[in-house]
């Protein structure tokens, strides 16, 4: 990043965001390379109860331009020291594909994060793209043979197959953290018939090896492009040309330029296929074999439009309608999100703001309930019956909004970010302020899936017939907890002569999770109280089921919540609930109830929260146990080369993480009885969560002697972990250190631990460590 920032990193050789070709993977995998450490592991959402299992899902593919630029990933949409397109719909969304145009793309550590964070499968790309002289498809399927002339069985004339590239593909997404690959094959195969049914044969091998590396849940998604004799001629639709590639891979996704009635005929054509094939079969069914159904078919819309029925944009939606995702069970991919900025961009005035608007708008709707979004009329086709999908449906209409996973497996934080900013706090203190402003998807979280359009406000208790307050959500940019925003919800009240109006409370959900069956939890909520002096806030952090029982009971238990004051105005509350449901999980809302006190309750009051943080997690179990304290236990700082300035320093600042447990008490063995079966002391199942991170701060100081370092200067920013994906390293050059070191010789860094609650170590569990130019 040129400037101080957020997610400032380096670019190295075990990064490369792409592969030219399979040479150049060859090439990357003669050196040795670890697993990326500061990548989050993958978990599948809890399925909800009461949602249908049938209903198609939604697979996001976005396309970017990749270039290295300083020793940065970076793109048309994606300086790290400018705002840019984010996305920030994962709760409607199941597989996300990071596109570009390479031969092989590899997603960036915080996109494949942001997605993790959010039960999100995180898929790259391999491609062939039109090349008459490319021999890679040939050799995808041979291996790295000396020569492609070995590669058929004189007797047969067959292809021999290799596993040598799908072994390699799936090592690099088990190193890189992601979870599959889109197959874009858009060459014809001049093998023909031969080498695509060799091709399906090694898609097989793939999907082995990414089982076995990745994980069961690992995605091969085929393209819908070339057919059963190798030529390119794309289907838009499941039929018996593309149907050896449909089996093969875990999913089809088709082409975009398709009449309305297609959906529709290639469904019917699914439902004709023996359920053998499908693996919806004792014999076919296992580890490696994934039962196909309607929402393996994954038919393409393209939001530019291009040939598309009804015209993309805002009319994406008649598209949508035809592949019916709610009752077909058709799912959808959805070509081009960033539609909403690209096409927009370089129109004058345009702002991150007037995107915002645009892509909420697309995606979930006005804020209003009342407003209405215009749009433009749709192509006219003569081959196409009239347009009858009636009025504009945002893409929220069609798709579940789903939970993020279980916090008992992966606890849930959120400090509400998009994925860009203008400052950046911790603790409430802004650490950092930018002209031009910064994007980081690593620090990207929910920004509250049950808060946007707006809140479902209730009245809380019973009896108050009133019409309810209007609520607005907005992304503040100049407060925050901890990150670059909060997420601001401003209400308005109606006036009331009612005899109980001076005091009145209502329900802001804010957030759905899913939770287990008989655990406990614990959840901490941040926020600002923000009204004028007409109006007295009482403010609770709440969890409610958001559906009951089949008896009407909640099947939840909530505690009391405990209430912290803490700095710049900001409160915390904590409290424990516990689900004593017996018959599987069960969804909740976390939210805020706010009670509210007017001077005048006949006339319409205004009032604002602020929400910094909310984090979910399970509760340590009892008995009482050591529980851990994570701290930074050592820094070190290693110079790229010998430099007789600060100005030009330039290097590597690494540390560790080290777990603490409480002092021990004396022990005694000789005190109790040999057989006295409980232990001197328990650990917590959850103790390696107990030093799991979510991002590191990182800041400079600089004193004048390195005998004397009374004279400290106040440490200043420079930037966290995240866009490298690696967990405990962050590169140090002259663009992120503050102007005025020439004449400086003592410089000391400090590196600050974020935990994956949200909670920033104090600076006694945190380390530093000096560097001193020698004259």
């Amino acid at each position: 990043m040129p400037l101080r920032g957020v997610g400032h990193s380096k670019l190295v050789g075990d990064e490369a965001p792409f592969f030219d070709s399979l040479a150049e993977l060859d090439a990357w995998f003669t050196q040795p390379h670890s697993k990326l450490a500061g990548v989050f592991r993958y978990q599948p959402r809890p399925p909800v109860k009461g949602q249908s299992d049938n209903r198609g899902k939604l697979l996001v593919r976005y396309a970017t331009i990749i270039k290295l630029v300083t020793r940065r990933i970076g793109g048309y949409t994606e300086s790290p020291s400018g705002t840019c397109y984010t996305f920030n719909f994962w709760s409607l969304c199941d597989t996300f594909v990071y596109f570009s145009h390479h031969r092989i793309t590899v997603p960036p550590s915080g996109w494949i994060n942001a997605a993790h964070k959010q039960g999100v499968k995180m898929l790259g790309v391999l491609i062939l793209e039109h090349s008459e002289s490319d021999t890679d498809g040939l050799k995808l399927l041979l291996g790295n043979v000396p020569s492609l002339s070995t590669g058929s069985d004189a007797a047969s004339g067959s292809i021999r197959l290799s596993a040598h590239y799908a072994s390699c593909l799936a090592e690099l997404a088990f190193q890189r953290g992601f979870d599959g690959y889109l197959l874009n094959f858009e060459s014809s195969l001049p093998g023909g018939a031969e080498q695509a049914r060799a091709l399906t044969a090694w898609i097989t091998l793939l999907r082995a090896e990414l089982r076995s590396k990745v994980g069961t849940h690992a995605d091969v998604v085929w393209y819908d492009s070339v057919i059963i004799n190798g030529e390119l001629r794309y289907q838009n639709r499941l039929n018996h040309r593309n149907l050896p590639f449909f089996l093969a891979s875990d999913a089809l996704f088709t082409n975009y330029f398709w009449p309305p009635n297609y959906p529709a005929l290639g469904a019917g054509y699914f439902l004709s296929i023996d359920p053998v094939l499908l693996g919806n079969s004792p014999i076919t069914r296992n580890v490696q074999t994934r039962v196909k159904t309607l929402q393996s078919v994954l038919t393409g819309v393209d939001v530019w439009g291009r040939s598309q029925y009804g015209g993309g944009g805002f009319n994406s939606y008649r598209a949508i309608t035809h592949i019916d995702p709610q009752s077909l069970g058709l799912s959808v991919a959805l070509f081009g999100p960033a539609w909403t900025w690209e096409s927009e961009q370089d129109k004058p005035g345009w702002n991150w703001e007037q995107w915002w608007d645009y892509e909420r708008k697309l995606w979930i709707g006005p804020s209003n309930p009342g407003e209405t979004v215009p749009v433009p009329d749709p192509p006219k086709r003569s081959d196409n019956p009239p347009y009858n999908e009636g009025a504009f449906k945002p893409l929220s209409a069609f798709f579940v909004n789903t939970p993020s996973p279980d916090p008992a497996k992966s606890p849930f934080y959120t400090c509400f970010s998009p994925g860009i900013g203008w400052s950046w706090f911790v603790d409430g203190v802004n650490v950092l302020q930018t002209e031009k402003g910064w994007t980081d998807i690593d620090k990207q979280c929910s920004i509250g899936n049950l808060a946007w359009p707006t809140p479902t406000l209730q009245w809380e208790g019973d009896g108050r017939n009133e019409d309810l307050p209007t609520a607005l959500t907005a992304f503040d940019m100049t407060d925050g907890w901890n990150g670059g925003n909060t997420l601001k919800v401003s209400v308005a009240c109606g006036g009331s002569d009612a005899e109980d109006a001076f005091f009145r409370c209502i329900w802001l959900p804010v957030q759905s999770l899913t939770i287990s069956a008989g655990r406990s939890y614990e959840t901490c909520i941040a926020y600002k109280p923000g009204s004028d002096e007409t109006v007295d806030l009482d403010l609770a952090v709440m969890v409610k089921p958001l559906s009951l029982g089949e008896e009407g009971e909640t099947k939840l238990e909530v505690g009391q919540a405990i209430l912290t004051d803490l700095l710049h105005g900001w409160s915390k509350q904590e409290l424990t609930f516990t689900s004593t449901s017996t018959s599987g999980p069960i969804s909740i809302a976390v939210g805020l109830v706010v009670g509210f006190v007017a001077k005048d309750p006949s006339l319409p009051c205004n009032f604002a929260l602020s929400l910094g943080k909310l984090a979910v997690y399970p509760s340590p179990p009892t008995p009482p146990i050591s529980v851990g304290s994570p701290h930074v236990f050592w820094a070190c700082f290693t110079p790229d080369s010998a430099t007789d300035s600060l100005a030009n320093l330039v290097g590597v600042l690494t540390w560790d993480t080290a777990l603490s447990l409480p002092p021990m008490p004396p022990i005694d063995p000789y005190k109790n009885h040999p057989e006295d079966p409980r232990p001197a002391w328990v650990l917590d199942d959850a103790l390696p969560q107990s030093v799991s991170f979510l991002y590191f701060n990182v800041y400079v100081t600089t004193y004048a002697s390195e005998i004397d370092t009374s004279d400290l200067l106040p440490t200043t920013f420079i930037g966290t972990t995240g866009l490298d994906g690696r967990a405990n390293r962050f590169y140090v050059e002259p663009q992120c250190l503050p102007q005025g070191l020439e004449r400086k010789r003592c410089l000391r860094f400090y590196v600050q631990g974020v935990t994956n609650l949200g909670e920033v170590l104090p600076w006694e569990r945190c380390a530093f460590v000096d560097y001193i130019i020698k004259p």
